[in-house]
């Protein structure tokens, strides 16, 4: 999940791959009762258009009573979307939020200059067998948003366009794509979408945005001759016309990119941002544990509890 600092991917070459600029293969890393694979950021790509942490988290099985608990932590200079597949948990944050979600919807919580949240199995959800897969992704903030106010939305299935034909099901989570736009606001020119792709099926990537990349959930995709398997992500050279392919067992892919940022970013445990100055200062402000008049609240549904600053 976003608050484990720990999971480093590492990044192969690709250089025998025409049509791949970075191939992407994460690290698998288990944080107690689930695994998580990072692929953003790696050692040769911290972003792939704004998108500067993503992370895979599951399949996960969990028995009655169990469930994930990711106490109150801080965010600065983001805005986090969380993408499930399956499974649901609740999300709590400084803003007064208490939102369930759950497959096909999308979280989207931008930290602005601070905010904080938890991400927890429901106490109606842990009553029965359960289970958690999805994709959280991190994306970073142009300057002039950077410290802005704190915001949160919350978009269900329907109301995220939906593309379907030919083999293909494609959702668009945030941003625009194929001629479709997503409710979400955004700051700077970006897309991600889900999509499903019978054995077979084709699809071609957007050709309006600088930066894009894929990855493989489920299954596998044949670009340009070259087979990528799931728990890979391919980043692509801008300019060039990119159709991807489904293998014989179909695929799920995420995909993702966009307009690349003036420069690249700060990262620090939860903080992003354009500057070392403005990581410190949030250092600062989450170790003072101020809640009444600080930077820094803790969720009003979920304030007996946080993760302290690490060493």
């Amino acid at each position: 999940m976003s608050w484990n600092p720990s999971i480093e991917p590492t990044c192969s070459g690709a250089d025998n791959v025409d049509a791949i600029e970075t191939l992407i293969v994460p690290r698998a890393r288990d944080i107690g009762d689930f695994e998580v694979r990072r692929a953003l950021p790696s050692a040769r790509r911290q972003m792939v258009g704004p998108f500067v942490f993503f992370d895979q988290m599951g399949p996960a099985e969990f028995i009655t009573e169990q469930g994930i608990d990711v106490r109150p932590h801080p965010h600065i200079g983001l805005a986090t979307v969380t993408y499930l597949y399956k499974g649901e948990f609740q999300h709590q944050d400084s803003l007064g939020t208490n939102q369930m979600i759950y497959p096909g919807e999308v979280n989207w919580m931008i930290a602005g200059n601070g905010v904080t949240h938890s991400e927890r199995t429901s106490a109606q959800t842990r009553k029965r067998p359960s289970s958690l897969f999805g994709i959280q992704t991190w994306v970073a903030l142009p300057e002039e948003a950077e410290d802005m106010d704190a915001d949160f939305e919350h978009h269900k299935e329907e109301a995220l366009p939906f593309i379907e034909g030919e083999g293909k099901q494609v959702r668009l989570i945030v941003g625009n794509a194929w001629g479709a736009r997503a409710p979400t606001k955004t700051f700077t020119e970006m897309y991600y979408a889900d999509a499903i792709l019978e054995a077979g099926a084709m699809l071609p990537m957007p050709e309006n945005h600088e930066d894009r990349g894929i990855y493989v959930t489920d299954g596998s995709i044949e670009v340009a001759g070259d087979v990528f398997q799931s728990g890979q992500m391919m980043v692509f050279r801008p300019g060039d016309a990119i159709t991807v392919k489904a293998g014989p067992s179909g695929a799920r892919l995420m995909l993702l990119g966009g307009e690349t940022l003036n420069g690249p970013r700060h990262i620090w445990w939860n903080f992003v941002a354009s500057s070392k100055e403005k990581i410190e200062a949030a250092k600062e402000a989450w170790a003072a544990g101020d809640w009444e008049h600080g930077r820094f609240q803790l969720p009003p549904t979920d304030k007996y509890e946080f993760i302290p600053l690490p060493d």
